[in-house]
């Protein structure tokens, strides 16, 4: 296959300088000789056994989280030193103290095993190897976590652990906590189950490990130069093709590996080269491509660890997760496709045509093996295996499926796609062990409930205040977290009020029209006999939202549960996670810290906020899309409704871009670019009525043709 790469050279460069800086893997270890092969085979026996847990293994829940923390901390302890230096001797004497306090976190993890009884035996009452291993294992945990993410969240765990211990009882008003003992609090954060060994810790060794696993086996057995070849040949020889070539490849590359910075470096690469040739400005170049490897984590079926957190915390099935996020994620990569249209258009970008590379039928007839295990992977689930014996049929699946290329998966490839995906998870798993100490701490405390009536209070009953607050917690948050910990503890906080607001809104619908369920209005009655008599006819919503605030509090979930249907409710839950998980991506591409435009910003050349603010722009669905989940039936309505939503929202998108723009098809009058976000407003305002969508279309459309018919034409093609 022909892959232009020879203007990559700087890019590349670039791209290896901030791999270097990053905090990653020590690079003088891997290379190693012996370290080197130490971390290859540890990881590989780590794959081996995190795949004997998911499938034969009968080991506890609790005893399996902990070998899942000491196996990573010893993983990481070797891959990452403690400190970075130049000077041999200290490597070795930094070398020996990581082994150390690798097999301290093993030992931790087997101490649990072995003398979990004998705690209970004595009443639940620390020895004093209880009290060095529970505090052993919480400093270590917190040492991994800043080598693999920073400070920010080992100051923020042990914040919250002092709160709950010491001085959370000298806080007055709402906060105020009486305290729990540090024996407790130890118990709960470590032999207890409930922090590191938690709920969390138990998805990261199912679900994540699984699928990040099953991304790395399609990676290493070619998959992914196939989608970029296929993105090519589907959109690279239209005007504007190499952005749309970036927009769907990151689609795609984000179903399997579902990580942006992963997106981002391995597409970019490519892509911002090629949107450079065309004729695209190199700092709008890295901003498409930070904001379509963003949505990577948007794009089922893998979304990054948040589908199998969202599942965990709304007890849905992972199926019924991904059925409902693939339209939004659509939307997204289709408004980030529509900035492209325009820029190309504005920019005069051309058309790179080369006569050597392979056309789609041939990429396709050579690759289309790639895309079995995919198919076999939603098979699995429609079928009803859980997802990680999905994940795990699917991981034997690409291993079948590459004895139909030219180059089958050799035992040497098998072995390196396990050891590449265990040191893939490796950061992800410690992330997710150390914020379990936030959510142990927030659900022991109750702040999350508080939390949630203290926003709901500051919204003043507002759905759309509320929301608006989240996403100027989650840009905070995303600061100083990574989106996945930005989500579990948003989730965690805010959830309940955003779903509880959801719900009221069903509520005062079906109360406005007259058609509340027999068995709500005898919640009613007990709770309001006088405005009981009122529900049998449609009311004005003003009028229903000041009955329903009559009701009260301690009958509210009971009226939502008579009134709403099981589905309803369910979705109102799923649609409140979905609005935080989109939100919590936007620490990726919003300054000041948007790591993925950073990353496209090294490869491109170009400054790097200057091209956060562009990724920012471009990314706009990120906030337009999650008032939709909250607003209109897009992914709780019948298949009819959710294609209607998405078909007016597809277009009322392209007119607040093109508003933002000031361009359609060609440049637009300042009152005209005013115009656009009305007309709209029209197709995405949730008022209900299908004559006001089309009007907003009809203009839409009429305007469009008028513009198309005035632009100067397409761009003149130049080789590649």
């Amino acid at each position: 296959m022909t892959e232009p790469r020879s203007d990559n050279a700087g890019s590349e460069a670039r791209l290896d300088k901030i791999r270097e800086e990053s905090p990653r893997e020590a690079a003088e270890r891997l290379d190693h000789p012996v370290i080197g092969r130490v971390i290859f085979v540890l990881a590989i026996g780590i794959a081996l056994v995190h795949l004997w847990f998911n499938t034969f293994s009968t080991l506890s829940t609790l005893w399996t989280s902990a070998l899942h923390f000491g196996l990573f901390g010893l993983l990481c302890a070797l891959a990452m030193p403690l400190i970075r230096s130049e000077r041999p001797g200290v490597q070795r004497a930094v070398f020996w103290l990581d082994l150390v306090l690798g097999l301290a976190a093993l030992g931790c993890a087997l101490y649990l095993m072995g003398f979990e009884d004998a705690l209970y035996d004595r009443g639940v009452t620390f020895s004093t190897a209880d009290w060095v291993v529970s505090v052993t294992a919480v400093v270590l945990v917190l040492e991994f976590a800043r080598r693999t993410t920073g400070w920010f969240i080992p100051c923020l765990c042990i914040v919250a652990l002092t709160y709950v211990a010491w001085w959370g009882q000298y806080v007055e008003g709402m906060f105020n906590f009486p305290g729990l003992t540090w024996e407790t609090v130890l118990f709960r954060s470590f032999i207890g189950g409930q922090g590191m060994l938690g709920s969390i810790a138990r998805i990261s060794w199912t679900y994540v490990f699984m699928f990040i696993l099953f991304g790395a086996f399609l990676v290493k057995s070619g998959a992914g130069d196939f989608i970029i070849d296929l993105a090519r040949c589907a959109a690279g020889r239209f005007i504007g093709g190499p952005g749309f070539v970036a927009v769907f490849s990151s689609g795609l590359m984000g179903s399997v590996s579902g990580s942006s910075v992963a997106n981002t470096v391995s597409t970019g690469v490519i892509t911002i080269p090629l949107m450079r040739k065309a004729g695209f400005p190199a700092r709008f170049a890295a901003g498409v491509e930070a904001a379509a490897s963003t949505g990577g984590q948007l794009m089922p079926p893998v979304m990054g660890a948040g589908a199998f957190i969202m599942a965990s915390y709304t007890q849905v099935s992972y199926l019924t997760i991904i059925g409902v996020a693939a339209l939004p994620a659509l939307l997204y990569f289709l408004s980030v496709a529509m900035f492209v249209r325009i820029e190309a258009k504005r920019s005069h970008a051309v058309k790179l045509e080369d006569e050597d590379a392979e056309t789609f039928g041939q990429v396709l007839k050579g690759g289309w093996h790639y895309l079995l295990p995919l198919v076999v992977l939603v098979a699995s689930l429609i079928y009803g295996f859980t997802p990680t014996y999905a994940a795990g049929i699917a991981i034997v699946s690409v291993v079948v499926a590459s004895w139909i290329a030219r180059k089958p998966m050799t035992l040497t490839d098998i072995l390196e796609a396990l050891a590449q995906g265990t040191r893939n998870i490796m950061t992800t798993a410690i992330l997710l062990i150390t914020v379990g100490l936030i959510v142990m701490v927030i659900s022991t405390t109750g702040i999350g409930n508080t939390f949630s009536l203290m926003i709901t209070e500051w919204a003043g009953g507002s759905l759309l205040i509320t929301i608006v607050l989240v996403a100027l917690a989650s840009l905070i948050l995303g600061m100083g977290l990574p989106v996945t910990a930005a989500y579990i503890v948003l989730a965690t906080l805010s959830a309940p009020a955003i779903y509880q607001l959801i719900a009221q809104s069903q509520l005062i619908d079906l109360m406005a029209s007259g058609n509340l369920p027999e068995q709500a209005r005898a919640v009613f009655m007990l709770a309001s006999p006088e405005a009981a008599e009122l529900l049998s006819a449609p009311m004005e919503r003003a009028q229903a939202v000041a009955m329903l605030a009559e009701v009260p509090a301690n009958f509210s979930g009971q009226l939502l549960e008579q009134a709403l249907s099981p589905h309803a409710i369910t979705m109102a839950l799923v649609a409140a996670h979905m609005i935080i998980f989109w939100l919590s991506q936007d620490s990726n591409v919003t300054p000041p810290v948007c790591l993925t435009a950073f990353a496209a910003a090294a490869i491109a050349g170009t400054p790097a906020m200057r091209t956060g603010l562009t990724a920012w722009k471009i990314a706009k669905g990120l906030y337009i899309v999650p008032l939709l989940f909250a607003y209109s039936p897009l992914i709780s309505g019948t298949p009819l409704e959710m294609l209607k939503v998405f078909t007016f929202a597809l277009f009322g998108l392209y007119a607040i871009i093109a508003g933002l723009e000031g361009y359609l098809e060609h440049p637009l009058k300042w009152w005209l670019r005013v115009l656009m976000f009305p007309v709209g407003a029209l197709m995405l305002w949730p008022h209900g009525m299908i004559l006001i969508d089309l009007a907003g279309l009809v203009i839409f459309v009429a305007l469009l043709v008028w513009s198309a018919r005035r632009t100067s034409g397409p761009g003149v093609a130049a080789p590649a």
